[in-house]
């Protein structure tokens, strides 16, 4: 792993505390459930963005980042690598901090755009690993 991903992971996972969750699943065998659930014991506030789901952890689920009450420190992306580009352009619409693509999900044109925007960026980097790996 390169300094600067590691120097990213080390400055979300200290300054993050709002995650939008896109791709939550309601599925706990699924890394779009049991990672966040891991997140939301560690303090952090999760909200489950799916569509298709009306809550998730005891939360209300959003159908969008934009229907997300208040502002978002970090959108932690569950999608396929090909679906990552409008997500990116909404958090960087939404004013999010950050951006994480999990283990397995990459898009350098989608992370370069948001990082030109300001966002901090990880890609193919699970955070839950990444979290009991730093803290």
């Amino acid at each position: 792993m390169t300094n600067k991903k590691e120097e990213t992971i080390r400055k979300i996972l200290s300054e993050a505390r709002t995650i939008a969750v896109v791709g939550f699943s309601s599925n706990p065998q699924k890394a779009g459930y049991y990672v966040p659930a891991y997140l939301k014991k560690q303090s952090y506030d999760i909200y489950p963005v799916n569509p298709n789901l009306t809550d998730g952890l005891g939360e209300p689920a959003y159908a969008s980042l934009a229907d997300v009450p208040r502002p978002v420190d970090l959108v932690l992306l569950f999608q396929r690598s090909e679906n990552v580009p409008p997500f990116v352009d909404e958090a960087i619409a939404i004013g999010a901090k950050a951006v994480w693509m999990q283990q397995g999900i990459a898009h350098p044109e989608a992370a370069r755009k948001a990082e030109d925007a300001g966002l901090d960026v990880v890609q193919d980097a699970c955070m839950l690993v990444e979290h009991r790996r730093w803290t």
